[in-house]
């Protein structure tokens, strides 16, 4: 696999690392969260000889693009791709999005429908798992001790503590979130299932029966909620599903977009 020609340009302020490949229908890839251009790489480079251009670009404060300017919500996500399809003039792209990129691809197809002509969302977030009787009493025993002890002006006990919870307790994109912590926290708060209600665009969701961070129920659910949407699921794959069976999910995608429907 060869390695993608990343360019540079402001978007929104920003700095941006982006890479284009290829001739025909514009199609922007999302990556997920920790990700970069180099993520769908592999999609873009069997996809652009089909007859497709295809935009990767590293989102704000991951890859070679500049950190976002204060915290932000998935909105602001969408916001940024919408300032890149200007840049580019892009009236309306087929979207890939896998993971936290299906997040901004929900909000983007329904806060944006006139920009979205189709979509195929790999493993994608956006809908909260509920939190079971003993994590929530795990929660509200570490929240009532961090508000006791800074009644008492224990802060730096109070820091100490919470550090180890998140050390035991806390996801690694958490822990590897570093200036995009408060950010994460914001993204991963939000549930997009009013957005996906609200997504024009025929939808095809890719998912693998593996997947623990994003579990299937996740892909029947949006399948439910988005109007136009069909679920495919890989047999054996985890939350890299598209990567996993790489060929088959660009068969899938040159089969959907191509069609005239």
């Amino acid at each position: 696999m060869s390695e993608p020609p990343i360019e540079h340009m402001t978007v929104g302020g920003l700095q941006t690392g982006v890479c284009t490949v290829g001739e025909g229908q514009p199609v922007l890839a999302l990556h997920g969260w920790g990700g970069s251009v180099r993520s769908f790489w592999p999609v873009a480079e069997a996809l652009a000889p089909r007859g497709y251009q295809v935009h990767l670009l590293d989102l704000p404060g991951f890859g070679q693009s500049e950190l976002p300017p204060q915290t932000w919500g998935v909105e602001d996500y969408a916001r940024f791709v919408v300032a890149y399809l200007d840049a580019r003039g892009l009236a309306q792209v087929a979207l890939l999005g896998h993971s936290f990129g299906g997040r901004i691809g929900l909000v983007l197809a329904a806060d944006y429908p006139q920009r979205v002509h189709k979509m195929v969302l790999a493993n994608a977030a956006g809908l909260r798992t509920p939190l079971s009787p003993g994590r929530r009493l795990r929660n509200w025993a570490a929240r009532t001790a961090r508000h006791a002890l800074t009644a008492l002006g224990l802060e730096r006990l109070r820091a100490q503590l919470q550090e180890r919870y998140n050390q035991r307790f806390a996801s690694e994109d958490y822990l590897n979130a570093g200036p995009l912590r408060e950010t994460f926290v914001r993204v991963i708060s939000q549930d997009l299932a009013d957005f996906a209600a609200r997504v024009q665009a025929p939808t095809v969701l890719v998912w693998g029966d593996r997947d623990t961070e994003t579990p299937l129920w996740q892909g029947r659910k949006l399948e439910a909620l988005i109007p136009d949407a069909g679920l495919i699921v890989f047999q054996g794959a985890g939350h890299f599903s598209y990567l996993e069976r790489l060929y088959d999910f660009v068969r899938i995608v040159d089969h959907f977009l191509s069609d005239g429907s």
